[in-house]
């Protein structure tokens, strides 16, 4: 509560009051560093989902969760009415399959992850709390490799469930839905650490959209090719081009899962023609794989530390 003092006479015989307004310091607990990361993760989190914003806001992510898990709910009604044996589908062949969904899932939710953040010009106000760059980089790429995961691990539970209910072979599904999570963590890395650093070069939302949507799907698109004619010629001419598919399947991230999981997670091969990485090669896949995600974490760093200048 403000004090008044007594009033005072100025030397120009004006009366002056002088308010004693009471500012008190803070002496409730600190939460620190550490309650400030998992804030912004959890915001960011329920962010990727539009949770906590508008309606409009909820929309595309909630459908593209909707639309990566009726495929598999179709699959499993089927396999159960018609007691199928197996699934039409192996756990570790889903992500792959539905990858368009998940590129335009990353495409949509980095740059509202990061470039808002730079747009507002709110990324300095961060750094002004007990949080530092490294505090905000692991915040928000945890934070969109989490909601990847749920995004394509959800699926793969329903294709679980499906099959325990059809009450199929019970360790060799377990087995395919242990290899699936570690397909799709890998996958959730590797594509939020790429969306991010993209999303993060441009404070424009509809920029970072464009540029990440065309950074996945041209990769894919000019990879595929190019396998596809390293295949054809192989074929032609018979003399063994097809270690050449292997190769050119790790400049692109769709294909460079793909490789891992059929080299180390008893995956079948998309590459043309079934070929996929033998197991010497499928490490020089877990390396790029691994070099990729430590690269982005390191190049989101690097971006960070000038913004908050």
């Amino acid at each position: 509560m403000a004090v008044e003092q007594p009033l005072q006479v100025s030397p120009s015989g004006e009366q002056t009051r002088i308010h004693n307004i009471g500012y008190r310091t803070y002496d409730g607990p600190r939460l620190g560093r550490a309650y400030a990361r998992r804030s912004l993760y959890s915001q960011s989190l329920r962010g990727a989902y539009g949770l906590g914003r508008s309606v409009k806001s909820k929309v595309l992510p909630m459908l593209l969760f909707v639309v990566m898990c009726v495929p598999a709910a179709i699959m499993v009604a089927v396999a159960v009415a018609t007691k199928a044996k197996d699934l039409p589908v192996d756990y570790t062949r889903y992500a792959i399959i539905m990858q368009a969904v998940i590129s335009l899932y990353v495409a949509s939710q980095a740059p509202q992850s990061v470039s808002r953040d730079l747009r507002f010009k709110t990324v300095p106000l961060y750094f002004s709390r007990p949080i530092e760059t490294a505090d905000y980089v692991r915040a928000k790429y945890a934070a969109l490799a989490s909601a990847m995961f749920i995004l394509t691990a959800a699926p793969l539970l329903v294709l679980y469930v499906g099959a325990l209910l059809a009450k199929l072979d019970f360790a060799d599904h377990t087995k395919g839905f242990a290899q699936g999570l570690v397909s799709v963590a890998l996958l959730s890395l590797l594509f939020a650490g790429l969306g991010l650093v993209i999303a993060s070069v441009t404070p424009r939302r509809g920029f970072g959209i464009a540029a990440v949507i065309a950074v996945l799907t041209i990769s894919y698109g000019a990879v595929s090719t190019l396998q596809a004619i390293a295949d054809a010629q192989s074929l032609g001419d018979g003399q063994g081009s097809a270690g050449a598919i292997t190769w050119i399947g790790l400049f692109s991230p769709v294909t460079l899962i793909d490789g891992l999981q059929s080299a180390f997670l008893g995956a079948k091969s998309a590459f043309p023609g079934g070929v996929g990485p033998t197991n010497g090669e499928g490490v020089v896949y877990v390396l790029v794989t691994l070099g990729l995600i430590a690269a982005a974490y390191g190049l989101l760093m690097r971006r960070y530390r000038k913004v908050g200048l």
